[in-house]
């Protein structure tokens, strides 16, 4: 045998094997992307329904505290909160009990977009105009 049969096979990386290493890694890389794009999506998500369920909280609170009977009826108002701008749709009705009245906070991102309902409050309002003793 002769001594270049012998010989041993050069140190290194061949190009395909490169290639076939860089293909992996694109291919884990954008699947990382992807994960990280999900994640920010729905933080942005969680943080305006947290801040719409905040707004509706803070005008139920703000009707409970100034013990005003509310008329029924329908009406939308701007209500930001935490520098976002939402829109607040009420929704006042009667019930079977005279002395209540039934109250709904509907929050939407903006008056005109009202495909995504950010946050639903119900609650039911007494009475506290009337004398009752």
């Amino acid at each position: 045998m002769s001594h270049a049969a012998h010989r041993a096979r050069p140190a290194g990386f061949t190009l395909i094997e490169v290639l076939v290493a860089l293909t992996i890694l694109a291919v884990a890389l954008t699947a990382a992307m992807r994960a990280m794009g999900s994640m920010v999506d729905a933080s942005a998500s969680l943080q305006s329904r947290m801040l719409a369920e905040w707004s509706a909280e803070n005008h139920l609170a703000s009707l409970r505290l100034s013990k005003t009977w509310p008329e029924p009826g329908v009406s939308g108002y701007a209500c930001p909160q935490g520098g976002t701008p939402l829109y607040c749709e009420q929704t006042i009705s009667g019930t079977p009990n005279p002395a209540f009245r039934r109250v709904e906070i509907a929050v939407y991102p903006s008056a005109s977009d009202k495909s995504v309902r950010l946050a639903w409050l119900v609650t039911i309002i007494p009475n506290e105009t009337r004398n009752l003793l």
